[in-house]
């Protein structure tokens, strides 16, 4: 896959990048720890500029999130709120719980949008709440642009930094999805156990 993405970033330039930030968005096995400092090197080369490479990848980042927004929103929350009534026992959620996840988004969907795309496993999930509580779409967008606007300009810039050693970037990120599945985890650990195992303890 990676041979496949650096052919399309040099055959395409800004649309090949602007393609596949879209995709991954969508598509996650799409690393863009290694779309994003790929881009950085290639305009280390000469052939396009960083700052072309960042607008391309947040006009992706932006595409690709309406996406899933829209996926979100079409679904809604009437059949969501369907779904866990009839389901939400096999994962020991409830409506109430629902409820408050909706109300919790609902308080913070600025920060959780913007925040969000600045972390990995997490930037292309957010726009999934958004979609659900339909979020204004304009502040959905500029929020999603900043926040991509962050995490691009960061990858792009430190494989453009590194250049031929841009690959190390993916090390870097590797870290930090580690740490946040280790947060997803004992979230879902703790919910478990106060949601879940008192059945089992009854």
């Amino acid at each position: 896959m990676e041979t496949w993405i650096t052919n399309v970033i040099d055959t395409l330039g800004y649309a090949g990048l602007a393609f596949l930030v879209a995709l991954e968005n969508v598509f996650p096995p799409i690393p863009s720890e290694v779309v994003l400092p790929f881009a950085g090197f290639a305009a280390g080369r000469g052939s396009v500029s960083v700052v072309g490479m960042i607008i391309a990848a947040t006009v992706g980042s932006v595409v690709g999130a309406w996406v899933l927004y829209g996926i979100a929103a079409w679904i809604g929350n009437e059949r969501l709120e369907r779904f866990v009534e009839k389901r939400g026992r096999w994962f020991g959620v409830k409506l109430d719980d629902l409820a408050r996840a909706q109300a919790w988004f609902d308080r913070r969907q600025t920060s959780a949008v913007l925040i969000g795309r600045c972390v990995p496993l997490v930037r292309s999930v957010v726009s999934i709440p958004a979609g659900f509580q339909r979020m204004d779409p304009i502040r959905f967008t500029v929020y999603t642009a900043i926040g991509s606007l962050v995490w691009n300009t960061a990858l792009i810039g430190t494989g453009y930094a590194l250049g031929d050693q841009w690959e190390r970037v993916e090390e870097y990120v590797s870290v930090l999805q580690w740490i946040v599945i280790a947060v997803i985890v004992i979230a879902i650990a703790r919910f478990a156990w106060v949601r879940v195992a008192p059945r089992f303890r009854n």
